[in-house]
Protein backbone atom coordinates (compact mmCIF):
# COMPACT_ATOMS: atom_id res chain seq x y z
CA UNK A 1 0.00 0.00 0.00
CA UNK A 2 1.13 3.39 -1.19
CA UNK A 3 0.44 6.33 0.96
CA UNK A 4 1.47 9.57 -0.50
CA UNK A 5 0.58 13.17 -1.82
CA UNK A 6 -0.27 13.85 -5.46
CA UNK A 7 -2.79 14.48 -8.03
CA UNK A 8 -5.74 12.54 -8.21
CA UNK A 9 -5.25 9.53 -11.04
CA UNK A 10 -7.89 10.48 -13.76
CA UNK A 11 -7.27 6.99 -16.02
CA UNK A 12 -7.70 3.91 -14.49
CA UNK A 13 -10.53 1.14 -14.85
CA UNK A 14 -13.30 0.20 -12.47
CA UNK A 15 -13.41 -2.76 -13.54
CA UNK A 16 -9.84 -3.55 -13.37
CA UNK A 17 -10.20 -2.96 -9.43
CA UNK A 18 -9.44 -5.93 -7.03
CA UNK A 19 -11.78 -4.66 -4.06
CA UNK A 20 -10.81 -6.36 -0.93
CA UNK A 21 -12.73 -5.71 2.72
CA UNK A 22 -11.01 -2.44 3.56
CA UNK A 23 -11.52 -1.11 0.39
CA UNK A 24 -15.11 -1.49 0.86
CA UNK A 25 -15.39 1.34 3.68
CA UNK A 26 -14.30 3.43 1.15
CA UNK A 27 -15.31 2.96 -2.26
CA UNK A 28 -19.53 1.64 -2.80
CA UNK A 29 -19.90 -1.06 -4.53
CA UNK A 30 -21.24 -0.97 -8.20
CA UNK A 31 -25.14 -1.94 -8.41
CA UNK A 32 -26.30 -3.09 -11.38
CA UNK A 33 -26.70 -0.34 -14.59
CA UNK A 34 -29.74 1.87 -14.90
CA UNK A 35 -32.24 0.66 -16.55
CA UNK A 36 -34.14 1.74 -19.56
CA UNK A 37 -36.20 4.67 -17.97
CA UNK A 38 -33.15 5.89 -15.70
CA UNK A 39 -30.89 6.12 -18.27
CA UNK A 40 -34.07 8.29 -20.54
CA UNK A 41 -34.39 10.13 -17.83
CA UNK A 42 -30.71 11.17 -16.76
CA UNK A 43 -29.97 12.00 -20.27
CA UNK A 44 -33.23 14.12 -20.55
CA UNK A 45 -32.67 16.22 -17.07
CA UNK A 46 -28.82 16.56 -18.09
CA UNK A 47 -28.85 18.06 -21.05
CA UNK A 48 -29.63 21.94 -19.90
CA UNK A 49 -29.11 23.32 -23.25
CA UNK A 50 -30.43 23.13 -26.66
CA UNK A 51 -29.30 23.73 -29.76
CA UNK A 52 -30.61 26.94 -30.46
CA UNK A 53 -28.47 27.51 -27.57
CA UNK A 54 -25.04 27.41 -29.69
CA UNK A 55 -24.54 31.32 -29.45
CA UNK A 56 -22.31 33.56 -27.93
CA UNK A 57 -23.21 35.84 -24.96
CA UNK A 58 -25.14 33.00 -23.21
CA UNK A 59 -23.49 33.95 -20.00
CA UNK A 60 -22.29 37.14 -17.96
CA UNK A 61 -18.79 37.00 -16.17
CA UNK A 62 -18.01 39.49 -13.37
CA UNK A 63 -14.32 39.80 -12.41
CA UNK A 64 -11.84 41.58 -10.76
CA UNK A 65 -8.82 39.88 -13.18
CA UNK A 66 -10.40 39.23 -16.56
CA UNK A 67 -7.05 37.55 -17.37
CA UNK A 68 -6.74 35.30 -14.32
CA UNK A 69 -10.36 34.37 -15.27
CA UNK A 70 -9.23 34.30 -19.05
CA UNK A 71 -6.55 31.55 -18.05
CA UNK A 72 -8.98 29.31 -15.95
CA UNK A 73 -11.22 28.84 -17.99
CA UNK A 74 -9.27 28.93 -21.33
CA UNK A 75 -7.51 25.45 -20.45
CA UNK A 76 -10.47 23.44 -19.09
CA UNK A 77 -10.43 19.99 -19.94
CA UNK A 78 -14.05 19.19 -20.99
CA UNK A 79 -15.65 16.30 -22.97
CA UNK A 80 -14.88 18.58 -26.03
CA UNK A 81 -12.27 20.72 -27.87
CA UNK A 82 -10.94 23.75 -25.91
CA UNK A 83 -13.01 26.78 -27.05
CA UNK A 84 -13.91 30.07 -25.58
CA UNK A 85 -14.69 31.02 -21.77
CA UNK A 86 -18.51 31.20 -22.89
CA UNK A 87 -18.60 27.94 -24.70
CA UNK A 88 -16.23 26.56 -22.34
CA UNK A 89 -18.99 26.92 -19.27
CA UNK A 90 -21.44 26.06 -21.95
CA UNK A 91 -20.21 22.52 -21.96
CA UNK A 92 -18.51 22.45 -18.43
CA UNK A 93 -22.17 22.85 -16.80
CA UNK A 94 -23.43 20.25 -19.16
CA UNK A 95 -20.72 17.81 -18.31
CA UNK A 96 -21.18 18.56 -13.90
CA UNK A 97 -25.26 18.26 -14.65
CA UNK A 98 -24.04 14.42 -16.03
CA UNK A 99 -22.12 13.85 -13.08
CA UNK A 100 -24.55 15.24 -10.39
CA UNK A 101 -26.86 12.93 -11.92
CA UNK A 102 -25.64 10.13 -11.96
CA UNK A 103 -23.20 10.15 -9.19
CA UNK A 104 -24.67 12.78 -6.95
CA UNK A 105 -21.27 15.12 -7.12
CA UNK A 106 -18.73 16.48 -9.21
CA UNK A 107 -14.76 16.83 -8.79
CA UNK A 108 -11.77 18.92 -10.71
CA UNK A 109 -8.54 18.79 -10.06
CA UNK A 110 -6.28 22.39 -11.29
CA UNK A 111 -2.63 21.30 -12.99
CA UNK A 112 -0.12 23.99 -12.77
CA UNK A 113 2.10 23.70 -16.03
CA UNK A 114 5.07 26.21 -15.32
CA UNK A 115 6.68 25.12 -18.43
CA UNK A 116 4.18 26.75 -20.34
CA UNK A 117 2.67 28.73 -17.56
CA UNK A 118 -0.86 27.15 -17.80
CA UNK A 119 -3.31 26.05 -15.77
CA UNK A 120 -5.59 22.97 -16.56
CA UNK A 121 -8.80 21.87 -14.92
CA UNK A 122 -9.62 18.08 -15.48
CA UNK A 123 -12.53 16.22 -14.80
CA UNK A 124 -11.53 13.28 -11.96
CA UNK A 125 -13.88 10.63 -10.91
CA UNK A 126 -15.74 10.86 -7.43
CA UNK A 127 -15.62 7.26 -7.13
CA UNK A 128 -13.28 6.54 -3.86
CA UNK A 129 -12.80 10.53 -3.18
CA UNK A 130 -13.40 11.17 0.60
CA UNK A 131 -12.95 14.38 2.29
CA UNK A 132 -11.88 14.73 6.60
CA UNK A 133 -11.90 17.60 8.19
CA UNK A 134 -11.23 19.32 4.59
CA UNK A 135 -8.23 16.91 3.60
CA UNK A 136 -9.64 15.34 0.23
CA UNK A 137 -7.95 11.43 0.00
CA UNK A 138 -8.55 9.29 -3.34
CA UNK A 139 -8.70 5.54 -2.25
CA UNK A 140 -7.92 3.17 -4.99
CA UNK A 141 -7.28 -0.45 -4.69
CA UNK A 142 -5.64 -2.74 -6.22
CA UNK A 143 -5.85 -3.30 -9.79
CA UNK A 144 -4.35 -4.86 -12.57
CA UNK A 145 -3.03 -2.54 -15.24
CA UNK A 146 -3.08 -4.67 -18.78
CA UNK A 147 -0.17 -4.51 -21.48
CA UNK A 148 0.06 -5.93 -24.57
CA UNK A 149 3.78 -5.95 -25.30
CA UNK A 150 4.90 -7.61 -21.61
CA UNK A 151 2.46 -9.69 -18.36
CA UNK A 152 0.04 -8.10 -17.02
CA UNK A 153 1.13 -5.59 -13.96
CA UNK A 154 -0.61 -5.53 -10.41
CA UNK A 155 -0.61 -2.36 -8.96
CA UNK A 156 -0.36 -1.64 -5.28
CA UNK A 157 -3.63 0.15 -3.02
CA UNK A 158 -3.11 3.53 -3.60
CA UNK A 159 -4.14 6.44 -0.66
CA UNK A 160 -3.11 10.30 -2.67
CA UNK A 161 -3.55 12.93 -0.84
CA UNK A 162 -4.90 15.55 -2.73
CA UNK A 163 -3.96 19.52 -2.20
CA UNK A 164 -7.23 21.06 -1.19
CA UNK A 165 -6.89 24.54 -2.67
CA UNK A 166 -6.74 23.39 -6.12
CA UNK A 167 -10.17 20.33 -5.87
CA UNK A 168 -13.21 21.94 -7.23
CA UNK A 169 -16.13 19.95 -5.41
CA UNK A 170 -19.43 20.68 -6.99
CA UNK A 171 -22.56 18.71 -4.66
CA UNK A 172 -26.11 18.28 -6.18
CA UNK A 173 -28.88 20.78 -4.41
CA UNK A 174 -30.37 18.75 -1.36
CA UNK A 175 -34.09 20.17 -2.31
CA UNK A 176 -33.26 18.38 -5.86
CA UNK A 177 -31.55 14.96 -4.63
CA UNK A 178 -34.63 14.43 -2.52
CA UNK A 179 -36.67 14.79 -5.63
CA UNK A 180 -34.21 12.34 -7.84
CA UNK A 181 -33.43 9.69 -5.25
CA UNK A 182 -37.50 9.40 -4.82
CA UNK A 183 -38.16 9.24 -7.95
CA UNK A 184 -35.39 6.89 -9.51
CA UNK A 185 -36.97 4.34 -6.65
CA UNK A 186 -40.02 3.15 -8.93
CA UNK A 187 -38.23 4.22 -12.73
CA UNK A 188 -35.77 1.64 -11.24
CA UNK A 189 -38.70 -1.28 -9.89
CA UNK A 190 -40.52 -0.25 -13.62
CA UNK A 191 -37.23 -1.34 -15.33
CA UNK A 192 -36.91 -4.46 -13.60
CA UNK A 193 -40.00 -5.65 -14.18
CA UNK A 194 -40.83 -4.39 -17.32
CA UNK A 195 -40.17 -7.54 -19.30
CA UNK A 196 -41.89 -9.95 -16.87
CA UNK A 197 -45.06 -9.12 -18.71
CA UNK A 198 -43.66 -12.42 -20.95
CA UNK A 199 -44.33 -14.68 -18.05
CA UNK A 200 -47.81 -14.56 -17.42
CA UNK A 201 -48.91 -16.58 -20.40
CA UNK A 202 -50.22 -20.22 -19.56
CA UNK A 203 -47.71 -22.52 -21.00
CA UNK A 204 -48.31 -24.68 -24.16
CA UNK A 205 -48.83 -28.50 -23.17
CA UNK A 206 -49.38 -31.49 -24.96
CA UNK A 207 -52.79 -31.59 -23.53
CA UNK A 208 -53.71 -28.03 -24.24
CA UNK A 209 -51.15 -26.73 -27.26
CA UNK A 210 -52.60 -23.81 -27.43
CA UNK A 211 -53.88 -22.42 -24.21
CA UNK A 212 -56.25 -19.35 -23.68
CA UNK A 213 -54.27 -16.15 -22.69
CA UNK A 214 -56.64 -14.50 -20.23
CA UNK A 215 -54.09 -11.96 -19.47
CA UNK A 216 -54.91 -8.15 -20.83
CA UNK A 217 -52.16 -6.31 -21.88
CA UNK A 218 -53.35 -2.94 -21.92
CA UNK A 219 -54.21 -3.50 -18.11
CA UNK A 220 -50.56 -3.62 -17.28
CA UNK A 221 -49.40 -1.12 -19.89
CA UNK A 222 -51.73 1.29 -18.49
CA UNK A 223 -50.86 0.51 -15.02
CA UNK A 224 -47.21 0.63 -16.15
CA UNK A 225 -47.90 4.28 -17.28
CA UNK A 226 -49.71 5.73 -14.59
CA UNK A 227 -46.66 4.49 -12.10
CA UNK A 228 -44.37 6.44 -13.94
CA UNK A 229 -46.70 9.92 -14.09
CA UNK A 230 -47.09 9.43 -10.71
CA UNK A 231 -43.30 8.78 -9.99
CA UNK A 232 -42.38 11.80 -12.24
CA UNK A 233 -45.13 14.18 -10.90
CA UNK A 234 -42.37 16.18 -9.27
CA UNK A 235 -40.13 16.36 -12.00
CA UNK A 236 -42.47 16.82 -14.38
CA UNK A 237 -40.80 14.31 -17.00
CA UNK A 238 -43.49 12.43 -19.14
CA UNK A 239 -41.21 8.95 -20.50
CA UNK A 240 -41.03 11.22 -24.27
CA UNK A 241 -44.18 9.85 -24.12
CA UNK A 242 -45.53 12.69 -26.39
CA UNK A 243 -48.28 11.29 -28.34
CA UNK A 244 -49.73 9.61 -25.28
CA UNK A 245 -54.04 9.90 -26.29
CA UNK A 246 -54.16 9.57 -22.58
CA UNK A 247 -52.80 13.03 -21.92
CA UNK A 248 -53.97 16.54 -22.64
CA UNK A 249 -51.88 19.30 -23.85
CA UNK A 250 -52.58 21.14 -21.21
CA UNK A 251 -51.50 18.80 -19.39
CA UNK A 252 -48.11 18.24 -21.30
CA UNK A 253 -47.61 21.97 -21.24
CA UNK A 254 -47.79 22.35 -17.14
CA UNK A 255 -45.68 18.97 -17.00
CA UNK A 256 -42.69 20.33 -19.31
CA UNK A 257 -42.75 23.63 -17.61
CA UNK A 258 -42.13 21.91 -13.91
CA UNK A 259 -39.54 19.87 -15.79
CA UNK A 260 -37.80 22.66 -17.06
CA UNK A 261 -37.89 24.71 -14.14
CA UNK A 262 -36.15 22.16 -12.39
CA UNK A 263 -33.35 21.72 -14.33
CA UNK A 264 -32.99 25.70 -14.59
CA UNK A 265 -32.69 25.57 -10.96
CA UNK A 266 -30.29 23.06 -11.50
CA UNK A 267 -28.19 25.20 -13.90
CA UNK A 268 -28.37 28.30 -11.66
CA UNK A 269 -27.05 25.92 -9.12
CA UNK A 270 -24.51 24.62 -10.87
CA UNK A 271 -23.70 27.97 -12.08
CA UNK A 272 -23.56 29.65 -8.26
CA UNK A 273 -21.01 26.93 -6.83
CA UNK A 274 -18.89 27.43 -9.93
CA UNK A 275 -18.06 30.48 -9.15
CA UNK A 276 -17.53 29.84 -6.00
CA UNK A 277 -14.94 27.05 -6.69
CA UNK A 278 -13.41 28.85 -9.36
CA UNK A 279 -13.19 32.14 -6.94
CA UNK A 280 -11.56 29.95 -4.25
CA UNK A 281 -8.94 27.62 -6.71
CA UNK A 282 -7.98 31.68 -8.15
CA UNK A 283 -6.64 32.83 -4.91
CA UNK A 284 -3.92 30.90 -5.05
CA UNK A 285 -2.90 32.99 -8.14
CA UNK A 286 -4.47 36.02 -6.40
CA UNK A 287 -5.37 36.47 -3.23
CA UNK A 288 -8.65 38.50 -3.51
CA UNK A 289 -9.89 37.00 -7.03
CA UNK A 290 -13.17 36.62 -7.66
CA UNK A 291 -15.63 35.69 -10.18
CA UNK A 292 -19.39 35.49 -10.54
CA UNK A 293 -20.91 33.72 -13.36
CA UNK A 294 -24.47 34.00 -14.71
CA UNK A 295 -26.83 33.29 -17.49
CA UNK A 296 -27.88 36.12 -19.31
CA UNK A 297 -31.17 36.76 -21.23
CA UNK A 298 -30.15 34.83 -23.89
CA UNK A 299 -31.25 31.60 -21.87
CA UNK A 300 -34.18 30.39 -20.60
CA UNK A 301 -35.36 32.39 -17.07
CA UNK A 302 -37.25 30.60 -14.02
CA UNK A 303 -38.89 33.70 -13.71
CA UNK A 304 -40.48 33.83 -17.23
CA UNK A 305 -41.29 30.14 -16.88
CA UNK A 306 -43.25 31.14 -14.00
CA UNK A 307 -45.19 33.71 -16.04
CA UNK A 308 -46.01 31.26 -18.61
CA UNK A 309 -47.48 29.01 -15.73
CA UNK A 310 -49.72 31.82 -14.22
CA UNK A 311 -50.65 32.37 -18.11
CA UNK A 312 -51.39 29.10 -18.78
CA UNK A 313 -53.69 28.40 -15.75
CA UNK A 314 -55.44 31.74 -16.79
CA UNK A 315 -55.65 30.22 -20.10
CA UNK A 316 -53.95 33.11 -21.64
CA UNK A 317 -50.39 31.23 -22.90
CA UNK A 318 -50.68 29.25 -25.91
CA UNK A 319 -49.64 25.84 -26.31
CA UNK A 320 -46.99 26.26 -28.80
CA UNK A 321 -45.45 29.36 -26.92
CA UNK A 322 -44.74 27.35 -23.85
CA UNK A 323 -43.46 24.49 -26.27
CA UNK A 324 -41.15 26.87 -28.07
CA UNK A 325 -39.72 28.60 -25.26
CA UNK A 326 -39.30 25.65 -23.03
CA UNK A 327 -37.10 23.99 -26.07
CA UNK A 328 -35.70 27.09 -26.65
CA UNK A 329 -36.76 27.47 -30.52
Amino acid sequence: MRFFRAAPSCGYDSQDEQLELVDRLFIKRETQKPGFNRRMFDEDFSRMFHVTNQRDNLFEFVSNDDELTQKLLGNVNTRYTQRSPDKTVHDLVEEIARSLVSSGRAYYFLHDDPAHQEMHIVPFSPRGVVRFFGIYIQWIPKRMEMHWDREDEEIPREIRVLDASKVMRLDMPTSIKRMLSAQNKTLDTLDKHQFEVSNFPPPATHANPNPTNQFDFRVWRDIQERALYRATRRTGWRGRKSDSSKCSDFFSCHRLIRFRRNQLLLRNNILKQLSGELSRIGKSCKADFSVDISATDNLSSVAHLDELEMRLASETARFNEVIDYCYGR
